[in-house]
């Protein structure tokens, strides 16, 4: 055979293994002739992911008196103006009772200690009738710490100055139960707008956690009304579930009623 020959075997093999492939694509419904794709284009380089400097440690927190000698010196709203002094707590901050009530009045901002004028003597009274020592075994403090101006209740703004120096106090001292005495103590601690006639004997929790027991603010027993004798009823079985709760025994009756006035 010549390479003429050769030449045009070889061009049949070729058109005759190309009419095979093109059948083949065209029962597979594809058509032409495939060409070399090309090589796909590198991936950007990714720049290096910035290395974070950690979180800072959250502070230590503040012991009692640091923070009583903080809020000393506070001017968050402006109740600073017309302070005596400020007035922090009184009683025993490792007490598992604390007592909570609204602000300051003209007696606590002369002498800087809660509830120490008629209110807070009738306040000793109940704590006595628990058959708990005032000094001893319970936490005494105010939702603000400065006196508002003819003991007026105090502007939700001076609230909301006042209110994270409590939360850090209650942090510290982190009693077992809060006798959360009148309106003001009731909202703020429990964030709610049910008046405390309504919540008051009913156990809630501050913070998700602690026990608080709502019951009427000492100033309110002390108001001559035709509920004064069931207000203080109503205070006494409040005191005596707290009683329970502590497993205080009962052995004192309800206090006997001071004279009559009213002090914040």
């Amino acid at each position: 055979m010549t390479s003429t020959d050769d030449l045009r075997a070889e061009l049949a093999g070729v058109a005759a293994s190309l009419r095979a492939y093109l059948e083949v694509q065209g029962d597979a419904g594809t058509t032409g002739i495939p060409r070399r794709r090309a090589a796909p284009a590198p991936a950007p380089a990714l720049a290096p992911a910035p290395v974070l400097a950690p979180a800072p440690a959250p502070s230590s927190p503040r012991s009692l008196p640091q923070l009583a000698s903080v809020v000393a010196a506070c001017t968050r709203c402006a109740l600073h103006a017309t302070r005596t002094q400020t007035v922090f707590s009184r009683g025993n901050p490792q007490a598992s009772l604390c007592f909570i009530g609204e602000a300051p009045g003209a007696d606590e901002d002369e002498q800087g200690l809660p509830f120490v004028g008629r209110a807070g003597q009738l306040l000793d009274k109940m704590i006595g009738a628990m058959g708990l020592s005032p000094e001893r075994d319970v936490y005494v403090c105010n939702i603000i710490k400065c006196r508002p101006p003819g003991n007026r209740r105090p502007e939700p703004e001076e609230t909301a100055a006042c209110l994270p120096y409590l939360h850090e106090q209650l942090a510290v001292v982190a009693p077992k139960v809060i006798v959360a005495m009148g309106n003001t103590a009731v909202s703020t601690l429990l964030n709610t707008r049910i008046g405390i006639s309504k919540l008051r004997g009913q156990w809630k929790l501050y913070e998700g956690k602690t026990l608080v027991m709502p019951t009427y603010h000492p100033s309110y027993l002390l108001r001559p009304s035709p509920q004064q004798s069931e207000a203080k009823r109503q205070a006494w079985d409040d005191l005596q579930a707290v009683m329970r709760e502590l497993k205080i025994p009962l052995k004192r009756p309800s206090p006997e009623s001071p004279p009559q006035g009213s002090e914040a």
